[in-house]
């Protein structure tokens, strides 16, 4: 029985074949990070709009808020003026 696998491999694989295996790993790990970095981005910048427009539908429903109770507060207009 043969208790250092790699051993084996290392009589499958010659080391030309190992630095091609390598760079292929490397190459392809940056392309996922890339793609998983684009991702998060893309994420982000959609919670991001998302919460933007929130913010600018509750300052929106806000300013309305104060004009009416301003309009309010002043009272009815008087037949008086004019």
């Amino acid at each position: 029985m043969n208790t250092h696998p790699e051993r084996q491999l290392d009589r499958l694989y010659s080391a030309a074949d190992w630095n091609t295996l390598h760079e292929q790993a490397r190459q392809r790990a940056h392309a996922l990070r890339r793609e998983a970095v684009d991702d998060f981005w893309r994420g982000a910048d959609a919670a991001w709009s998302a919460g933007l427009a929130s913010a600018r539908r509750s300052a929106q429903r806000l300013a309305h808020s104060l004009a009416r109770h301003a309009r309010l507060r002043q009272g009815p207009p008087s037949r008086l003026e004019g």
